[in-house]
């Protein structure tokens, strides 16, 4: 198999990630960061030298699953996804985990395996290894809330994840081809089986996409993860759903809609925000939308305006985490109430947050300008003005909070007196790396413009377009001084959509405990008994036989482990989490049996 999925042609660079990964928690110091640089450069190396074409197919029992599906498009998405892991491997070189070390690297790769899948199944293997991965990044921090916040992210993930798969099986019992397929969604509400696939599919990537209303877990599970994790986090789980979003669903109307609300929806929420990486999570939501809505549109010109602003949003995003991140670091607060006036202590992470606001914002010279703007000239040339208007709106709305909230109250808002100093050498050289791809695509943008899916015939450097540009930054320049008094959000409360599953959460807890409670499977406890338990308890009988014979730490925790297990297993048995597998159970059968009568 792995001949077959990784031969002389084609080397899947997630396998640096996934299986080269495997090796870090036995190394130490610089050996081990070398190592984790050196995994990087090879998968970008791999992606440079790795030729069109179809490769990695592999026979598993019916069907064809496709490891390598390499053309224009999902090159140019796996070279950013690459740069960025060599970029947030810099950053990540003080973190002592290994565990959050090989979360990141497991993350990474399946971001690679999804750009690179040529069927749905391959797809959602390791669409699954993205959001099982990268919950650990959240929960790494270690504190009660990031426990929480990752509790409801790999929630919000796995309903995403199901409504994904349950698509991908109702498209194979219609087509009886898992290849991927290009499905664009027509219309408000699925008529027939088809559309059912399609619209559940389309469900599912913008899940990930974080789509209002199915988005409020990225500001939530963002701002709770570690200081590296959320740099990671801010690079790759939205923009796999961009991608997936363009391999199969581009053209859809309905995105352009979708799109157009998040970007006004991001921005709004983010104005409200006194938590920068809160705020900065929520402006995701917002640019997230540019290129949603340049999905829908799919003509050329939209989609490469898409892949050029993700591409860009990757480094100039990602570059804000990693300020705001080292920030926090330093302080430990990354509240704007709490800080101000590190501009004296802190004066280079302020020059690369500065120069990652200004290409957010999409200012001249700055690679948001060259790619920001495709996307919304795109709905220019095909006269779609509302939208055009509602994007260009949302760009003022970006310069307002990041370009100018961000910077003003951490760096040169009232000092609160925070002893603080620049972050480690390897955060440092990281905004560095970030700082110089910001600036260099602003100015050297035809190498990006090459790399894109289609032909590009666009220039953003028109007289008009640097002008129409201009008046809106410093309007919003304006704006944003006349009314700093009420950007002022200390205690502020932003009610999101996450309010209907936290409080739902309340009610299917109490029909968990209460009704459902009262009721007795003794038939699934007697079968659990006879399957699970009683071998279970037997082979950890058997391991504590041998260890008294043979003394070997690996039985003896081997042994522990198993009763540890067993008694885990036999807790399950009764009590919440048996009536609540009950519900689980049913509802897989139930799809089962819908996929089994379908035509």
């Amino acid at each position: 198999m792995i001949s077959e999925i990784f031969n002389i042609e084609f080397f899947h660079p997630s396998a640096y990630y996934i299986i080269g990964g495997l090796l870090i928690p036995l190394l130490k110091g610089r050996v081990k960061q070398g190592y984790m640089l050196l995994l990087s450069l090879l998968a970008f190396f791999a992606v440079v030298n790795m030729p069109h074409g179809v490769y990695g197919v592999y026979e598993f029992l019916s069907w064809e699953l496709t490891f390598g599906n390499v053309d224009k498009l999902s090159k140019v998405f796996a070279y950013i996804f690459t740069i960025m892991g060599v970029i947030g491997v810099i950053y990540s070189f003080h973190v002592e985990n290994d565990g959050e070390h090989l979360s990141a690297f497991y993350y990474i790769g399946g971001s690679l395996g999804v750009t690179f899948a040529g069927d749905f199944l391959t797809l959602f293997l390791f669409w699954e290894i993205m959001a099982f991965s990268s919950v650990f990044l959240v929960w790494y921090r270690k504190i009660p809330s990031s426990v929480d916040s990752g509790f409801r992210y790999l929630l919000w993930h796995v309903i995403g994840g199901l409504i994904l798969f349950s698509g991908i099986m109702i498209q194979y019992s219609v087509s009886g081809d898992l290849s991927i397929q290009y499905l664009p969604f027509h219309g408000w509400w699925p008529t027939d089986i088809q559309s059912l696939a399609t619209f559940l599919i389309l469900i599912g990537f913008i899940v990930n996409a974080a789509v209002p209303p199915f988005g409020a877990w990225l500001p939530d599970a963002y701002p709770a993860a570690t200081v590296t994790g959320a740099v990671f986090m801010s690079a790759f789980t939205t923009k796999t759903a961009v991608y997936a979003l363009i391999r199969v669903c581009a053209g859809s109307e309905i995105l352009i809609i979708l799109g157009v609300v998040m970007a006004i929806y991001g921005v709004v929420y983010a104005v409200l925000e006194n938590d920068a990486r809160r705020l900065l999570a929520y402006h995701i939501i917002s640019q997230v939308g540019y290129m949603v809505a340049g999905t829908g549109l799919g003509t050329q010109m939209a989609i490469n305006g898409v892949v050029a602003h993700a591409f860009c949003h990757i480094l100039y995003k990602s570059l804000l985490f990693m300020g705001t991140g080292s920030v926090l670091y330093v302080t430990g607060t990354a509240k704007l109430s709490e800080l101000g006036g590190l501009y004296k202590t802190m004066p280079r992470t302020m020059i690369y947050t500065i120069i990652g606001g200004l290409a957010i914002s999409a200012f001249p010279l700055f690679s948001g300008f060259v790619s920001k703007s495709m996307t919304v000239a795109a709905f220019g040339e095909e006269h779609i003005m509302w939208a055009f208007i509602g994007l260009m709106l949302a760009s003022a709305g970006t310069f307002l909070h990041t370009g100018l909230k961000v910077p003003y109250f951490i760096w040169f808002g009232k000092d609160q007196g925070i002893k603080a100093q620049e972050p480690p050498w390897n955060m440092e050289l990281a905004m560095i790396m970030g700082s110089i791809f910001c600036i260099g695509l602003g100015i050297f943008y035809k190498p990006l413009y090459a790399l894109l899916p289609y032909p590009v015939h666009f220039e953003p450097y028109t007289a008009y377009h640097t002008w129409e540009t201009l008046q809106i930054l410093l309007f919003t320049q304006l704006g944003f001084f006349l009314l700093l008094k009420k950007l002022w959000c200390e205690n502020t409360i932003s009610m999101d959509t996450d309010w209907f599953p936290r409080k739902g959460a309340i009610v299917f807890m109490w029909f968990i405990n209460k009704p459902l409670a009262s009721f007795e499977f003794n038939l699934i406890g007697e079968v659990y008994e006879f399957i699970v338990q009683k071998p279970v308890l037997r082979v950890a009988r058997w391991f504590r036989w041998v260890d008294t014979f043979i003394v070997d730490k690996t039985f003896s925790e081997i042994a522990n482990l198993t009763l540890i297990w067993s008694r885990m297993l036999q807790a399950i048995q009764s009590g919440q989490i048996q009536h609540y597998a009950m519900i689980m159970v049913a509802g897989v059968v139930t799809l089962i049996v819908i996929v089994i009568i379908l035509p």
